[in-house]
């Protein structure tokens, strides 16, 4: 691994990576990871691990055992090789266990198309798991139901060696034989059954002897009467191996048929292994996908180092907007070093598409070449670096760096006469910045700080200090110089005052004024700093009132529009009761012409005409309160006072404010107090000899215009059966008599022509409709009705 990368600890990180793998195919991957500066892999990267963190965060338990790397089998299978059964399992395993892994992904719903593709790569082997499992067992064995064949054989050997065991028992009790036996009992040698005969019986037993015990007292014999059933035995087996060869061969070149499509199987799985485990390692550091761009600019909010343990101080910081070098200073064992090596190990973990600690905001280039000369004395690996070595590696970084690459120096200059250490380090930061690199570096020099204040394209930072405990803060404040506390902490160890006093004298007064002057502007910093925390605090504090106005409005403008229906819902009862009584008076009307004689019909016609237009009136004086009069126009102007409509909530309010730059005013309307533009009012007056019941639009205020954008003039009834479209058509004609329509449209389509001939019947008995007939050219012909609404 590049010696960088080895400084800023990107193996240990990847050494991690490699440990959420649950397959050595990821952990193959993760282990030969490398950073990548090409801006659309590295998003292409990044968009993966971010994909699986969703995932992971949806679906924990992603199916993602018995995954083997079978690569060498399906090598050797290819090659004619023979794998053994337990091969033969792991290659079942992991087919089984990818095509589950393939289903799992396909089938979830999510927005993950660079996993899907992943998945879509994997292989159905089915029918190569099918044979695999129809011929080996839990444990590697070849199954007797492999093939008819060594179902036969293994039986044949059943048999026979039953009958063998059977004429052994026959010797093991008979009574002459068992005073020449060692033990009543038989075993097996060479793979033959033999019985254990004493030594000086040996004669007794005839057969063939196979083997003698230690002491030779016992010798292992074959009765020749066995001799033939051992031999078909032997001959058995031998058959039975050579068929189990021929059926791994078999299952073997099944499978080095599917090489290449096994081969492909086994990258995706790889791949898809690898990308979550950067998801799982993404969950555990509580990382986040980092913005990215390829102009030099990084910018860092609360990044924790991923391999410090205990309680992190986040680091916050920019680089390559308005400063490209960064000169840090501060006390020893501050977090200087911890923070080079953060915005380094970010810039490469982005490159290798990894998510970072850090907070929302958090941009990175990763594009640039990153360039470290680090000794950090906490690490493990001791630095010995000396000067030398020092200065050859920036030697190097010197000669390699060029526009945008990010370079990180620990101590630069230091190890040499201070003298010479600062003047040095100034002309190597004067060189990278002209070059146009990205730098920070950390110091001890009072120099730099004064040169960080001077030149251009360069920035002070400091380590905080507290001078109360005499500890780092490990605070980075971008601005500020880190200030010397050699003094403050020689005094609060009880160093004399004298001796203080005499120091800063020999100080010099050149350095003095400089300290002072850096004294002076950090303090000026500071002042700004708590300044601007003061006015952000403010502004938060604003955007909250802010906030707090949207949801109030939000809420009024949810009560206007319930509010808005109920009144539409009181409306349609108001009709369905007229309809109601003008049904009733028809029926009294009808009876009454049947039974009365002529001068009592003409009483009753008279009395029912009476009454409908009473109703008639009623209605209307009823509908005159839900809808606004025709012909008026938006008012040019209104004063505080005003009675106004809202066409848009329907709801009549009271002007309470005169209309701002924007031609709006406040209109309150019952207990909402509604921002409303002028186009969207309608002044109204009140009826003569009226008083209004309640505030909204049932207050007995006429209004002079209609204009309702909430009902439309047709109404689709297409798929719906005959009662739905009838219910539908029903509340549909009470919303557009309120919205004041004339003519509707009814589209029922043509088809068979049953919702047509139902809908029409159900017209010619509805009170509110004056006729219909079928659409016409342009109308939609006999797949609509048009609606002639009665007033």
């Amino acid at each position: 691994m590049d010696k960088t990368f080895l400084k800023l600890e990107l193996d240990k990180v990847l050494e991690r990576l490699e440990e959420k793998c649950f397959s050595t195919l990821g952990a193959e991957l993760a282990r030969s990871l490398q950073p990548n500066r090409q801006l659309e892999e590295v998003y292409k990267r990044i968009k993966a691990t971010s994909e699986a963190e969703q995932l992971l965060w949806r679906y924990p338990d992603i199916p993602l055992g018995n995954i083997y790397d079978i690569r060498p089998q399906v090598t050797r299978a290819a090659l004619g090789g023979l794998l053994t059964g337990e091969e033969l399992l792991q290659v079942t395993a992991t087919l089984n266990g990818g095509r589950r892994l393939r289903q799992f992904l396909l089938g979830q719903e999510g927005n993950w198309p660079l996993l899907r593709e992943m998945a879509n790569r994997i292989g159905d082997f089915r029918d190569l798991e099918k044979a695999i499992n129809q011929a080996i067992g839990p444990e590697g064995e070849v199954l007797d139901r492999a093939t008819p064949r060594l179902l036969a054989l293994r039986q044949q050997i059943r048999k026979t060696q039953e009958e063998i065991k059977e004429r052994l028992d026959s010797y093991l009790r008979s009574a002459e034989m068992q005073k020449y036996l060692q033990d009543n009992l038989f075993t097996i040698r060479n793979n033959r059954y033999v019985l254990p005969v004493k030594q000086e019986y040996r004669h007794q037993v005839p057969g063939l002897i196979h083997d003698q015990s230690a002491s030779g007292a016992t010798l292992f014999i074959e009765p020749m009467a066995l001799v033939e059933l051992n031999n078909e035995l032997r001959r058995l087996k031998l058959a039975e191996a050579r068929e189990i060869e021929a059926i791994l061969g078999h299952l073997s070149n099944l499978i080095g048929r599917e090489k290449e499509r096994l081969e492909i199987t086994l990258v995706a799985l790889g791949e898809l292994d690898f990308t979550l485990a950067k998801g799982s390692l993404s969950r555990e550091m509580a990382a986040l996908e980092p913005r990215l761009n390829n102009e030099g600019r990084w910018r860092i909010i609360r990044g924790r180092h991923p391999l410090l343990k205990g309680k992190v101080v986040p680091v916050t910081l920019t680089l390559g907007e308005s400063f490209d070098t960064l000169v840090i200073t501060g006390p020893n064992t501050g977090g200087k070093t911890v923070t080079l090596k953060t915005v380094g190990l970010f810039t490469l973990m982005t490159q290798c598409g990894l998510h970072l600690p850090a907070g929302e905001g958090t941009e990175i280039d990763p594009t640039a070449t990153v360039y470290a000369d680090i000794g950090d004395e906490q690490s493990i690996e001791q630095s010995l670096s000396t000067f030398s070595a020092h200065m050859a590696q920036v030697v190097y970084i010197l000669k390699k760096a060029t526009r945008g690459s990010l370079v990180l120096l620990d101590e630069l200059g230091a190890g040499t006469d201070p003298t010479e250490g600062a003047a040095l380090a100034m002309a190597i930061l004067d060189y990278l910045t002209g070059a146009g690199a990205r730098t920070i570096a950390t110091t001890h020099y009072s120099e730099l700080k004064a040169y960080a204040y001077a030149t251009p394209r360069v920035e002070n930072a400091a380590v905080e200090f507290d001078s109360e405990t005499l500890q780092p803060t490990y605070n980075l404040i971008i601005g500020t110089p880190g200030e010397s506390n050699a003094f403050v902490i020689a005094s609060r160890l009880g160093l004399a005052s004298a001796v203080i006093e005499r120091a800063r004298n020999l100080l010099g007064e050149e350095n003095q004024r400089v300290s002072r002057l850096i004294a002076g502007l950090a303090e000026d910093k500071r002042l700004s700093a708590r300044e601007r925390e003061q006015a952000e605090i403010l502004r938060r504090e604003a955007e909250r009132a802010r906030d707090d106005l949207e949801r109030e409005k939000e809420a009024w403008q949810q009560q206007a529009a319930k509010e808005m229906e109920k009144t539409r819902q009181e409306a349609r009862g108001l009709l369905r009761q007229a309809r109601a009584e003008i049904r009733e008076i028809m029926v009294r009307l009808e009876k009454a012409l049947a039974e009365e004689s002529l001068r009592g019909q003409q009483q009753a016609l008279a009395r029912a005409q009476r009454q409908l237009k009473e109703l008639e009136d009623a209605i209307e004086a009823s509908l005159n309160r839900y809808q606004p009069a025709a012909g008026s126009q938006p008012p040019a102007n209104v004063r505080v006072g005003d009675r106004v409509f809202l066409v848009r909530l329907g709801q009549a309010g009271e002007v309470v404010s005169p209309p701002n730059e924007q031609g709006e005013v406040v209109v309150q309307a019952g207990i909402l107090r509604i921002n409303a533009r002028l186009k969207d009012l309608r002044l109204v007056e009140m009826e003569a000899g009226t008083r209004p019941e309640r505030e909204g639009i049932r207050n007995g205020w006429t209004v002079k215009t209609v204009d309702n954008n909430d009902i439309r003039p047709e109404i689709d009834l297409r798929g719906l059966t005959v009662e739905e479209a009838c219910h539908r058509v029903d509340a549909y004609l009470d919303d557009a008599v309120l919205a004041g329509l004339n003519r509707v449209y009814l589209i029922h389509g043509k088809g068979t022509g049953t919702l047509r001939v139902a809908l029409h019947d159900y017209l010619r008995q509805h009170p509110l409709v004056k006729g219909f007939r079928l659409g016409g050219a342009g109308e939609g012909g006999s797949g609509v009705t048009v609606v002639d609404i009665s007033r």
